[in-house]
């Protein structure tokens, strides 16, 4: 990210498990140490006793978040992943466990995402079921209060303590040791076995990565086992340094329907907006991973895109649909709202007025109406699409890499900015591209008059 200096990967994870261990220890001190003083803190909406929302500054995010949390739950961070992204941010995944000080039993899933700026925590971005804080703080004692449970090294896992005014943590079990950034994964959502076939499959060969959602006989519907598959195939593109382009594509009739009607319809009604907060927590994630690589990235789609699965559609840079392809929201059909980043992403590729049309008049568009729209690059022939969509992508993963990325971040912050730092972030962004080797291969071999190749340095 521009005007930040991120960490190495062991680095990243190790001052990411120093935030945990802290916490832990309410460690107030340490805290200090690692939270730059620009850092603020962006937390899930909707968590109870109004919790959620921005938190700037380190003070404001100890005394006012973190110090809230240790008064009402004696919880315990139980990371099983920590990748460092391709922008410089670590993403952390794991789980909550323990219980709220009224007795009631805490288990619920996060993804965080942590910025760095100097070697300190500049940025979090907290992404969890806040239903399930909710249903535990109010649910009456548990039968029996969760000890904490040996980690992979055998330790305990992390605990979330108040920090003191002195750096010393309140007394507790939950206020113990960490695992290190080693941590495995545990088994995702959707409680598959190990050896059932990905429903997201990802693959990497010649500098281009492929994405393939492999559901079709559900139409590449979106369930927990799905978004679970989802998560790893993204984390796989984000870690890979070999990838210079994505390609998103799918099997079976359509590119994906969105989320699992017969999912929904098989859950009680009561459990509902909790199994859906779950499931979204993680779709979204893996969204803003894409949103955020440093690659160029190619959606290859068919039959229908509906629903949350737009949003896969949406954090592409380059769109080919085939000849018959249909769009539609899908939500409102449902009594459902929307995900997928649809209330983000459409007002800005198609203007607020389309966007409202689209959602509550539900309509359905053609692949030549969602091109006239801007919500797709162009359209092909049906049996033209999976070869059109991979020459796309492997001649942008060809090209200068580096410019690209520079490229893609500008172009998708445009909206944020004003014009004069838009043109300042455009120079920033000349200066880096034009000390690459890429850069200077190209500009000889334009006076060559010869054909450049791209490394991507």
């Amino acid at each position: 990210m521009a005007g930040s200096t991120a960490p190495e990967n062991t680095a990243a994870a190790q001052i990411g498990a120093d935030l945990y261990q802290a916490l832990a220890d309410g460690d107030r001190a340490r805290l200090a140490e690692l939270l730059h003083p620009g850092f603020e803190g962006r937390v899930t909406e909707g968590l109870p006793l109004g919790l959620g929302g921005v938190y700037r500054g380190p003070d404001a995010m100890c005394r006012d978040f973190w110090g809230r949390i240790a008064r009402s739950y004696a919880a315990r961070v139980v990371p099983s992943e920590f990748c460092l992204l391709p922008d410089g941010r670590l993403m952390v995944t794991g789980r909550y466990a323990g219980t709220a000080r009224s007795g009631g039993i805490l288990d619920a899933e996060f993804v965080h995402f942590l910025t760095f700026t100097d070697g300190q925590i500049s940025g979090l971005v907290q992404l969890t079921d806040s239903a399930r804080w909710a249903s535990a703080l109010a649910a009456g004692p548990a039968p029996q209060a969760q000890q904490p449970e040996p980690g992979p090294n055998g330790q305990a896992e992390r605990g979330l303590a108040e920090p003191g005014p002195e750096g010393a943590a309140e007394p507790g079990p939950e206020a113990t040791a960490e695992p290190g950034p080693e941590a495995t994964a545990e088994p995702g959502p959707g409680g598959r076995p190990a050896l059932a076939p990905a429903t997201v499959e990802f693959s990497a060969a010649d500098g281009l990565g492929i994405i393939r959602l492999n559901r079709p006989a559900a139409r590449n519907a979106i369930d927990e086992a799905f978004v679970a598959d989802l998560a790893a195939a993204v984390r796989r593109c984000a870690a890979d340094a070999t990838v210079r382009a994505l390609l998103i594509c799918g099997n079976g009739p359509s590119f994906t329907v969105g989320g699992d009607i017969a999912m929904l319809a098989g859950t009680e009604p009561g459990e509902l907006p909790e199994r859906l907060r779950r499931l979204t927590t993680s779709y979204h994630a893996s969204l803003q991973v894409l949103d955020s690589l440093p690659i160029p990235v190619v959606a290859a789609v068919h039959g229908a895109v509906a629903g949350g699965g737009l949003g896969l559609m949406y954090v592409a840079d380059i769109v080919i649909a085939a000849t018959g392809t249909k769009f539609a929201p899908g939500f409102g059909g449902l009594g459902l709202s929307g995900d997928g980043g649809g209330t983000w992403f459409l007002p800005r590729l198609a203007g607020a007025r389309r966007a409202a049309e689209f959602y509550l008049e539900q309509r359905v568009l053609t692949a030549e109406e969602a091109a006239g729209w801007g919500l797709i690059s162009r359209v092909v022939p049906a049996a033209e699409l999976a070869a059109e969509a991979e020459r796309t992508a492997r001649q942008l993963a060809a090209g200068p890499t580096r410019a690209w990325s520079e490229i893609r971040i500008l172009l998708r912050r445009s909206d944020e900015t004003s014009l004069s730092d838009q043109l300042a972030a455009e120079t920033a962004a000349q200066c880096r591209t034009a000390g690459t080797r890429d850069a200077a291969h190209a500009i000889q071999s334009f006076l060559a008059k010869t054909k450049p190749a791209f490394d991507g340095r």
